[in-house]
């Protein structure tokens, strides 16, 4: 497909390239940089890390603080993006938050960046 520029001069400034197609739809986009944006943050990687190696698969937040230098309110609201994109849950027990990998995160971030580079 030929597409001309309105400024073009003559064929020789023709733009000759083939218009891309199938790319992420905008609602889509918008999902997948959710998911992004969770990960966007150095202390959530490795907050997302922890749980994954914690033995059981579960953490308190109490255990989140010291690994990444964190108050236990920074740790929390961290959390709470992780688990708003679908990444982690969260249990209450007693007055201590416990968080895990949430059932299907692996999924959800391979088929993120699968739909991204444009393998759905």
């Amino acid at each position: 497909m030929t597409t001309t520029h309105p400024l073009a001069t003559d064929l020789a400034d023709a733009c000759l390239c083939e218009a891309p197609v199938g790319a992420i739809d905008p609602t889509r986009a918008a999902e997948v940089a959710k998911t992004f944006k969770a990960l966007a943050d150095p202390a959530r990687v490795r907050l997302l890390s922890i749980i994954a190696s914690a033995p059981g698969g579960d953490a308190c937040v109490c255990d989140l603080t010291e690994p990444v230098g964190l108050s236990q309110p920074t740790v929390s609201h961290h959390m709470k993006i992780l688990a708003d994109a679908g990444l982690v849950t969260r249990r209450q027990q007693g007055r201590w938050a416990h968080f895990a990998v949430a059932p299907g995160a692996r999924e959800l971030l391979g088929a993120s960046a699968d739909a991204v580079l444009g393998r759905r």
